[in-house]
């Protein structure tokens, strides 16, 4: 039994030591991500600037934007001036052409430094060097930036004003375009607009004249108007009756619809019929029309007889027929009576 137990806890100890080193690495690997921490040599330099604020310790340092350090420390000098140490990776050259600005993250105001390669001295400067504030920059003022186009963010939603201030800031920082390329993209819109000034005027001219018309008719529209409320008002007033008759509506759907569907079978029926008689006449459309033609000449012929008094005198002749015999058969039949008169004509 105690041997069980034995492997029982062995087994548990190791899973328990398996979990505790994975957790450890991850923690770590995590630690390392989020702290932007390096375990590589690197080089601590400073530099001056007018103004550092908001640059803190832990912000990256970027080449071309890519992070090659962090900020180690941020502190006054002469009272005038900021000191940002920094440190890069050994692999970083920063040498007597290289300057260093601030710039923006992003809107929330999260900044870093650049560390960018002009022309000048191309020596490496030795550890703990400082870069004089006639080659840094400091951030741009967005305060001062913004406020200047508050009239336009005013006539723009909050998304439009997000995307206008991040480009302004990527554009005034000198990343993602030019200032020149933003004021030649201003004056060709600029251009664009002197080019329809013509149709411009038109389109105010028009809507000049369908305002004045407008004007003209301004009793019409206020009378529009108010019979219009009156109507919407009559309705929020009947608004419990309509709704009562919909019921009322609903009902007399149903009852209509059990009245067809109890008239269904002969209606179907008296269809299928008037479509047999259709195809009776279609048959003998010919000797319809010939009677039709026939009729009024017979039609005289009994006026005249008929002013002499008022009684006629019938004569069969002929009679002629056919009889429909199970099966389809049709007997043609045909009987003349023989009578005298028949021959006077």
């Amino acid at each position: 039994m105690s041997r069980i137990l034995d492997k029982k806890t062995s087994a548990d100890l190791l899973k328990l030591l398996v979990f505790v080193v994975v957790t450890s690495l991850a923690t770590a690997v995590l630690v390392v991500t989020i702290g932007n921490l390096g375990f590589g040599s690197s080089r601590t330099y400073k530099a001056e600037f007018s103004d550092a604020t908001g640059v803190n310790k832990g912000d990256d340092v970027r080449v071309a934007g890519v992070r090659v350090g962090t900020v180690s420390k941020v502190e006054i000098v002469d009272r005038t001036r900021a000191l940002v140490t920094f440190s890069v990776d050994d692999g970083t050259s920063v040498n007597g052409g290289t300057n260093a600005a601030i710039r923006y993250r992003n809107l929330v105001g999260q900044r870093y430094l650049s560390l960018t390669q002009e022309v000048g001295d191309t020596q490496r400067l030795a550890d703990g060097a400082t870069i004089p504030i006639e080659r840094t920059r400091a951030a741009l003022d967005l305060t001062v930036l913004f406020n200047g186009f508050k009239p336009l963010f005013q006539a723009l939603s909050p998304d439009d004003v997000n995307q206008l201030s991040f480009e302004l800031v990527q554009v005034f920082q000198g990343e993602g375009g030019t200032l020149e390329g933003l004021l030649a993209h201003t004056a060709s819109v600029t251009s664009t607009l002197a080019d329809r000034d013509e149709v411009i005027g038109q389109l105010i001219d028009n809507l000049s004249l369908v305002l004045d018309h407008v004007a003209d008719r301004d009793k019409q529209l206020t009378r529009l108007i108010t019979s219009f409320r009156t109507l919407v008002g009559g309705l929020k007033k009947d608004r419990n009756a309509i709704l009562d008759s919909l019921e009322d509506v609903s009902t007399l759907s149903v009852e209509t619809a059990s009245l067809v569907d109890g008239i269904r079978r002969p209606f179907v029926k008296d269809i299928k019929e008037l479509r047999a008689v259709a195809g009776n006449i279609d048959k003998n459309k010919a000797e319809l029309d010939r009677a039709l033609q026939v009729l009024p000449i017979k039609l005289d012929k009994i006026g005249r007889t008929a002013i002499y008094g008022s009684f006629f005198n019938f004569y069969l002749c002929e009679f002629q027929g056919r009889v429909n015999l199970p099966g389809g058969v049709q007997v043609p039949v045909k009987y003349e009576t023989g009578s005298d008169r028949c021959d006077l004509g």
